[in-house]
């Protein structure tokens, strides 16, 4: 997405982005998109799955595997 750039008075930049996309959303909006895939996948069987649980439940799902990864690389530590 577009981003605004702001300066602060030390001369500092910050981008602040208005709008958020996820992985899919700027992979889809790729021209030809589909040629990027492995063969025997299709734009419409990915768009299926992506549909099939929100971004919430994905990110979840996401920092759970990496609690396990985690906890296998350290077992010595417990994660919070």
């Amino acid at each position: 997405g577009q981003a605004d750039v702001t300066t602060d008075a030390k001369g500092k930049q910050k981008r602040v982005y208005r709008r958020y996309l996820t992985p899919w959303e700027v992979f889809v909006k790729l021209p030809n998109a589909g040629r990027y895939l492995k063969p025997g996948q299709s734009l419409r069987a990915l768009k299926l799955k992506a549909g099939t649980e929100s971004d919430t439940e994905s990110a979840r799902q996401m920092q759970e595997a990496k609690r396990a990864l985690f906890a296998d690389l350290n077992p010595g530590r417990k994660s919070a």
